[in-house]
């Protein structure tokens, strides 16, 4: 076997081990935050999901004005006609409610990405509290009402 040869089985190794440390990082970060999921309100898509502020590179946080914190996560709702799938325009409100009935008013913000809409909220939050969100979308006279529930976490410092 020659030296270009051995170098070749090398890199494809270091590739291959790679790509599974990026496939079980992908798998833990999952197990500690949820994916994205998509709900059908009346005539839209509503994508919604609830990450650790932490989970933000520095560079997409400054950009969105997001104070990276692992007291703090993040609300993300975007918006999609059913029937096209184009990113809707909307207004939207919410409350976050604990467990023992406490509750914070989340402010959205919009955030445009080409064609897409993104409606971003962020909370501050205890390790383990559990939150009901009730996220209210307006568009004209249709209103609809997103309801969910998630258990927020703080990072434990290494």
């Amino acid at each position: 076997m020659t030296y270009s040869n051995i170098k070749h089985y090398q890199t494809k190794a270091a590739s291959g081990i790679v790509f599974l440390t990026l496939l079980l990082a992908t798998f833990l970060m999952q197990a500690n935050v949820s994916a994205e999921e998509k709900t059908l309100l009346g005539n839209w898509d509503v994508h919604h999901m609830v990450l650790p502020t932490t989970f933000l590179t520095p560079e997409i946080a400054k950009a969105n004005s997001i104070l990276r914190s692992k007291y703090s996560s993040f609300v993300n709702i975007s918006v999609l006609d059913s029937a096209d799938k184009k990113a809707q325009n909307v207004s939207i409100t919410g409350t976050a409610r604990n467990l023992l009935g406490n509750s914070k008013t989340l402010s959205f913000t919009k955030t445009r990405d080409g064609d897409a809409i993104y409606y971003l909220a962020v909370f501050s939050h205890a390790h383990k509290e559990n939150f009901r969100f009730e996220i209210n979308i307006q568009q004209g006279n249709e209103t609809q009402t997103l309801n969910i529930q998630q258990e927020m976490y703080v990072e434990q410092d290494l």
